[in-house]
């Protein structure tokens, strides 16, 4: 039987992706862009979709407040939507392949909490610190975090089922001593602390997208380098030693990467939950399982996912604004029981 494949190789590199994976990633990168034009034209000063698209591409629109308003406060926030949920996305769908576990999510096994309390540790006893201090924490905490899982859940090998449960728990106790630091701390900073956990992107200037881009620029290239091991390691221990794989070597290399982009996004952010779970999944849908193809989809899936979250929650109950965390938490958690309840037989 033929496969529909396209290879491509090198001597350093090898990626064998699905053909329909250059034209979706065409058609969501249009999506992504209608949505950002959208994102960006809306608010108490309205902006046409056509004098933003002209302002891009530096052409006079007869108004020089549309270049103020678009580069100095709306462009940068929707950016750190689309690089937070493609960060997210990424993770989600290494934490997934690693684990062999289509619940696996960096917000539900724990990744994102251990970045939250260490970036709240940040945020509340050390609020003069500089902002580049945030993703370091936060990928500190995430990092710790995932070692623990990794520890306590190994029993002569990775179990995915006790990955997840030990996940969990080590949230909740993660979440505990995250409230306990914002019961005693200082009011101005608890309240800068529960509007980033609830997954905001609100004020983000340039500032926060120069801060999250080398995080990305860095480690999204190794997610692509490495997706053919998380291919073999998607498929068990054995079948992966038993192709060549260094399996504990390649296993170390891909959470470092799942928990540098969980990390940074949390870190920008806040709990943005949820993105990490859906965009695989639906990304499996439209392009198939091989990870090659399936992490730049999923990571466009889940820019497209925040930047569409941050424009429902500016604009459904307008001019009451809702955080993006939120919204991507209404839809993630009920297509999270319907998850559960199609895998509870698995």
């Amino acid at each position: 039987m033929k496969m529909d494949w396209l290879v491509i190789r090198s001597e350093a590199i090898s990626f064998r992706i699905d053909r329909r994976v250059p034209l979706m990633l065409l058609l969501l990168g249009l999506t992504i862009f209608v949505a950002m034009v959208m994102n960006v034209g809306r608010g108490e000063y309205p902006i046409s979709p056509l004098d933003i698209v002209k302002t891009l591409f530096g052409i006079d629109t007869g108004n020089p407040d549309h270049a103020f308003v678009i580069y100095n406060l709306r462009l940068p926030r929707t950016l750190v939507a689309l690089m937070v949920g493609m960060a997210m996305a990424i993770s989600g769908t290494i934490f997934q392949g690693l684990t062999r576990n289509p619940l696996a999510d960096p917000g539900i096994i724990g990744i994102n909490a251990g970045a939250s309390l260490a970036a709240v540790t940040v945020i509340v006893l050390f609020p003069s610190a500089p902002i580049y201090t945030l993703p370091l924490s936060a990928f500190t905490g995430a990092l710790l975090m995932a070692v623990l899982i990794y520890s306590l859940a190994w029993n002569g090998g990775s179990s995915p089922l006790l990955f997840i449960l030990m996940g969990v728990g080590l949230s909740a106790i993660a979440s505990a001593f995250t409230s306990l630091l914002i019961t005693f701390g200082e009011i101005y900073d608890v309240s800068n602390a529960l509007v980033w956990l609830a997954g905001s992107v609100y004020g983000r200037t340039w500032e926060q997208v120069f801060s999250l881009l080398p995080w990305l620029i860095v480690f999204i290239p190794m997610a692509l380098i490495l997706a053919r091991h998380l291919n073999a390691l998607n498929l068990g221990d054995d079948v992966a030693k038993g192709i060549g794989t260094r399996v504990e070597w390649q296993r170390g290399l891909l959470v470092l990467v799942g928990v540098a982009l969980a990390g940074a996004g949390v870190a920008t952010a806040g709990m943005i939950s949820f993105v990490g779970l859906i965009a695989p999944h639906l990304g499996r849908q439209l392009v198939g399982a091989t990870h090659e193809g399936l992490i730049p989809t999923s990571a466009l899936l889940g820019g497209m996912i925040v930047v569409i979250a941050d424009f429902l929650g500016r604009t459904l109950f307008a001019p009451i604004e809702i955080p993006c965390g939120v919204v991507t938490a209404a839809v993630g958690a009920p297509y999270f029981l319907y998850l559960l309840i199609r895998n509870r037989k698995k």
